[in-house]
């Protein structure tokens, strides 16, 4: 058997490329960053072809950082954001950005598809509510509004499966990122054909649906000539990225539960059977026969990322001075400010907001400056934000029947010792840390790895691969400060939310 495994992420802002050996450790990583563009109000999309740049340089950087042959690659998983519409023709050329899971402009087709089909019937195929972040009104959108790129298109694909296609000329449909699409049935795994048309998109449009341990195809000569990969690896369909990282933090039980910390925010939670609530999102896990209930929030690991980029210049100067990048002097910072932030309260709404309230127009908002307040207080605030709006989808999720025991973090956030210990005290869930920067492209080499026959099994794969670093318990005092912030949380959006428009 070949020693090693690749995995791909299609990530937010960054496409990350690794290789694996057997028992889960990097043998090489690499990171390639491409723009989130933002042509008007409520838009933000990509162009895939950079994403398909940035593979191509992640790889050849890979191999040679990694000194990897190869032709030693066992095989190739993938896992991509959310909830794109990658419309292509015919000879595969991409027709136009992909609106992504941030991106609110189909609010109205949303509202008339609500009108003429009916929110209760949309829900009962799909599991979940009609928004305009899911891939569904962006491909209506495209019909109304370009009309000429709508004519061309020859199918719908999705992060993952688009860079599958790439690699190997097929055209694929995970299960995992099904959901996106509400002529899916969520509790069969296939496309429903009276939804489609009551949806007005075409079933032409939309590939078969397969595992997401099924191997499409192989790295073809072109692929292989501007990736650095091998011609013949074999390639898998891959999978959501919350739900590569949901198996990568070795979630593959019923209750067991992933917190996100990546870009976005949020927790998946696996399930062996169908429970659907309107507030949450639902949609199969990576791993077969399972379902993942999710919170997906705007306000994650970006958040901070914000934070840093317009608060933080001294402590990007200080940088050589302290030997401490401007995250790790932001958390000392963090630190020293009281839990609750001395009444400051933050709203982490920053591009609208999915999962409970699914709020398009809902605003980042900070509650509770005077002039005592410091930096400290505002960063603190953001952290403390992210983990109220953790717990808001925990609570409505459990609220559905799911039981949520400990949580499982990935995903940078989780470097954070201050962070995670906010989100267990305010969450009052105990939480593990597994390899957190690795999670989600160790989920998709798991999938390739089983795919291929390099794992006997998921129980296999993930006793060998997922390793804990540390673990959180709440603090009694801490979460009964978090207990009363959490009230002022609920109660700010509620009376803010008329202003939001």
């Amino acid at each position: 058997m070949k020693p090693y495994l690749l995995g791909i992420d299609i990530g937010t802002s960054a496409c990350k490329v690794a290789v694996f050996n057997r028992t889960g450790e990097v043998v090489a990583a690499s990171s390639k960053d491409y723009p989130v563009y933002y042509p008007k109000e409520g838009w933000a999309e990509q162009n895939p072809e950079e994403w398909w740049q940035a593979v191509c340089q992640a790889s050849r950087e890979v191999l040679e950082k990694g000194r990897i042959t190869p032709e030693d690659i066992a095989g190739i998983g993938i896992d991509g954001q959310s909830w794109s519409a990658i419309a292509i023709d015919k000879e595969g050329r991409v027709l136009t950005n992909t609106p992504i899971w941030m991106d609110t402009r189909a609010q109205s087709i949303c509202d008339t598809l609500l009108d003429t089909v009916g929110a209760d019937e949309i829900f009962e195929v799909a599991g979940n509510s009609l928004q305009p972040s899911y891939t569904t009104a962006k491909i209506l959108w495209y019909k109304e509004n370009l009309p000429e790129i709508y004519g061309k298109i020859h199918k719908i694909l999705q992060s993952n499966s688009y860079i599958a296609f790439k690699l190997t000329d097929a055209i694929s449909q995970d299960v995992s990122q099904g959901y996106g699409l509400h002529c899916f049935d969520m509790r069969h795994g296939m496309w429903d054909e009276e939804m489609c048309r009551k949806l007005g998109i075409p079933m032409e449009f939309l590939p078969e649906v397969v595992p997401c341990d099924y191997v499409v195809g192989t790295v073809t000569d072109r692929a292989a000539e501007e990736s650095g990969l091998a011609v013949g690896t074999p390639v898998v369909a891959g999978g959501l990225d919350a739900a590569c990282g949901t198996l990568g933090a070795g979630v593959i039980h019923p209750g067991e539960t992933q917190e996100q910390g990546g870009q976005a925010g949020g927790m998946s939670i696996c399930m062996d059977n169908y429970k659907a609530d309107p507030r949450l999102i639902l949609g199969f896990h990576v791993v077969p026969g399972q379902w993942l209930l999710q919170g997906g929030t705007t306000g994650g690991g970006g958040v901070m990322r914000w934070f840093e980029r317009e608060f933080a210049d001294y402590e990007r100067q200080m940088q050589e001075t302290t030997g401490k990048s401007s995250l790790d002097q932001l958390n000392e910072i963090g630190e020293k400010t009281a839990p609750g932030s001395d009444g400051v309260v933050f709203l982490p709404y920053m591009a609208g907001e999915r999962s409970p309230i699914w709020n398009p127009h809902a605003k980042g908002v900070f509650y509770g400056l005077d002039f005592s307040k410091t930096k400290g207080h505002m960063l603190r605030a953001c952290m403390e934000g992210v983990a109220l709006s953790l717990r808001h989808n925990l609570e409505i999720a459990e609220e559905a029947g799911a039981k949520v025991e400990v949580l499982r973090a990935m995903g940078g956030s989780a470097n954070s010792l201050l962070w995670t210990q906010i989100k267990s005290d305010v969450t009052g869930k105990p939480i593990v840390v597994p390899s957190s920067d690795t999670a989600t492209t160790l989920g998709a080499a798991i999938l390739a790895g089983v795919g291929v026959g390099f794992y006997d099994s998921y129980e296999e794969a993930v006793a060998l691969t997922v390793k804990e670093t540390r673990s959180h318990t709440p603090d009694p005092e801490n979460k009964n400060v978090y207990d009363k912030t959490y009230e002022t949380y609920l109660k700010l959006y509620e009376s803010l939310k008329s202003l939001m428009k």
